[in-house]
């Protein structure tokens, strides 16, 4: 089936896959080529890609991603989201500083509208810490 993940920033991937997993508002779902047409909301989470049928875990790529909204039919998927991040090009330590960062936020906040953008935010930074886990141990498998 044929992937197209945009961003805000234009189209990120734009190829045929096997299988992806998507984090959804009801769960992840995985989508395989023949899927029953869908059309669903993307939460921030973690996106697993399966390039090949015969690809095993180890081959598994992720992206981060934020809310969106997916469109799945029986040869496609499209989704779009406003940020999306590779595994690869997450660096942990900006990561978990920002995520440190926006907690402290969150403790401090003064108002219902600062609170809802740090829980956001560490939102977002638990979601790419997540994320490059998954990329490091998709390297040592």
């Amino acid at each position: 089936m044929h992937l197209t993940l945009t961003t805000l920033l234009g189209i990120q991937i734009d190829q045929v896959v096997y299988e992806l997993i998507i984090p959804t508002a009801a769960g992840e779902i995985a989508v395989f080529p023949g899927h029953e047409p869908l059309v669903t909301l993307a939460v921030p989470g973690a996106i697993a890609i399966r390039y090949k049928k015969t690809d095993d875990d180890s081959h598994l790529e992720y992206f981060a991603i934020s809310g969106g909204v997916v469109e799945i039919s029986q040869k496609a998927v499209r989704v779009l989201v406003d940020r999306s991040i590779y595994g690869a090009d997450i660096i942990e330590s900006e990561s978990q500083a920002a995520l440190a960062r926006a907690i402290e936020l969150r403790d401090n906040a003064s108002d219902q509208v600062e609170l809802e953008k740090a829980h956001q935010l560490v939102d977002r930074h638990s979601v790419r810490l997540k994320v490059a886990e998954l990329h490091r141990r998709r390297r040592h498998l």
